[in-house]
C-alpha cells in the first residue's frame, strides 16, 4: 500500500480474543486517515486469522522479532500481559518503532525509566494507552472542578466481595497486583485533580481470603502531597459494602462519581448544603490515537507522556511495596 506524506503503517502485539483488545486498537488507530494498519503479531494461529478477516490485507507475524524485521510498521501497540509490556516495549523502540503501551504502562518504576530513556534515545514517541483520560465522568469532573474550590482530598474505590478467576490477570508476578488494573485508571485520574507534588506513598494490604489466586485480595495506595492533599485509592476483591467510586473534597464544596453519575455538593446563601446533578460528558477516548498522532506529525503536545505513565506507576508499585514492607516511601518521581 503506497503511503501518503504525513500517514504511518501501525500494527499490534497481541490479538488476542480476550475482549476484542487487539482488534478495538487497530479499529481505533483505523479511524485516523493519517494511520494505515499495517501488521498484527500474535502466537495463536486462528486469532491471525481472524485478524486477516477483520483487516483484509493486514500481515500476520508469529513472532514480535519476525515483525520488526520484515514489515514496514512505523508505530505499535503493545497489548500483552503486564510484565511483558517492558521488554517488548524495549525491542520496538531498538528497531526504531514508535510504541504505544496498554496500561499499565509496566511493573516497576525502573522499567518506565528503562523504556523512556531508550525512546529519548532514540528520538521516538512511547506513550500509555490511558484513553480513560477522556472518559465522560473525569471530563466532567475537570470542567466543575473550580466549584469547589482548591482541591485537597481524593477518595477512590473499586471493587465487591468476589472471588477472582483462575487467569493471568489474577496472578501477582504477571500482573502486578490487584491494584494494577482499574487502579492505573482511577490513578491518571487523581493526578489530574490534584496537580500537586507526590511527598509520600504508602499502602496497605489483605492476602488471606482467596487462596486460589496470588494477587492480594486488597491493595490501598496513600498518597501525600504534602501539605497540599491527600488520596486513598483501593482495589479490593472483599469489599463487602460498597463506597462511592470517586470522592472529591475542596475547599467549598465536593464532586462525587458513582454508576455514572456525578454531582455536585455545596451550600447555598443560606449555608444550606445542596446536591447538583451535573451534565455528564461524552467520553472522547478516540482522542488518544489523534493526539499520538498530531504529536507525530504536528508537534502538538503529547498528552500521555511517559513521565506521567511513570507517576501512574509509581503509585501503584510503592504502594504495594509499602504493603509489604510496613512503611512509607519516598517517591522518586514527586
Amino acid at each position: 500500500m503506497p503511503k501518503e506524506k504525513g500517514h504511518l503503517f501501525v500494527g499490534v502485539i497481541g490479538y488476542s480474543s480476550l475482549f476484542h483488545m487487539g482488534r478495538a486498537h487497530l479499529r481505533e488507530m483505523a479511524q485516523n486517515p493519517g494511520f494505515l494498519p499495517k501488521a498484527v503479531c500474535d502466537i495463536n494461529a486462528d486469532v491471525l486469522r481472524q485478524a486477516e478477516q477483520d483487516f483484509p490485507g493486514i500481515e500476520t507475524y508469529t513472532s514480535v522479532g519476525e515483525m520488526l524485521a520484515k514489515s514496514e510498521v512505523e508505530l505499535v501497540s503493545i497489548i500483552l500481559p503486564h510484565h511483558l509490556h517492558c521488554s517488548v516495549a524495549l525491542e520496538c523502540l531498538r528497531a526504531g518503532r514508535h510504541v504505544v503501551v496498554e496500561k499499565p504502562f509496566a511493573l516497576t518504576v525502573d522499567e518506565c525509566e528503562e523504556m523512556t530513556r531508550e525512546a529519548k534515545k532514540r528520538n521516538l514517541v512511547l506513550s500509555t494507552y490511558h484513553n480513560r483520560h477522556w472518559d465522560g465522568n473525569i471530563l466532567a469532573i475537570m470542567r466543575e472542578i473550580p466549584k469547589i474550590g482548591r482541591p485537597f482530598r481524593w477518595e477512590s474505590h473499586h471493587g465487591a466481595y468476589n472471588e477472582p478467576g483462575p487467569w493471568w490477570r489474577s496472578s501477582k508476578e504477571i500482573s502486578g497486583g490487584v491494584i494494577f488494573d482499574w487502579g492505573a485508571h482511577y490513578v491518571e485520574w487523581m493526578l489530574q485533580v490534584l496537580p500537586y507534588a507526590i511527598t509520600e506513598i504508602s499502602g496497605f494490604r489483605v492476602k488471606e481470603v482467596w487462596t486460589g489466586t496470588t494477587n492480594e485480595d486488597e491493595v490501598e495506595a496513600i498518597i501525600r502531597f504534602g501539605d497540599r492533599a491527600i488520596a486513598t485509592h483501593t482495589s479490593s476483591h472483599v469489599a463487602m459494602a460498597g463506597k462511592d467510586s470517586i470522592r472529591i473534597t475542596g475547599t467549598t464544596g465536593a464532586l462525587v462519581w458513582n454508576a455514572g453519575n456525578v454531582t455536585v455538593h455545596q451550600k447555598d446563601a443560606h449555608g444550606q448544603t445542596v446536591v447538583t446533578h451535573l451534565r455528564s460528558e461524552k467520553s472522547q477516548g478516540h482522542q488518544f490515537y489523534a493526539n499520538v498522532h498530531n504529536h507525530i506529525f504536528s508537534a502538538e503536545p503529547l498528552v500521555i507522556t511517559p513521565e506521567l505513565a511513570t507517576r501512574v506507576i509509581q503509585v501503584l508499585d510503592y504502594a504495594c511495596r509499602s504493603s509489604e514492607l510496613g512503611h512509607a516511601l519516598e517517591p522518586r518521581m514527586p
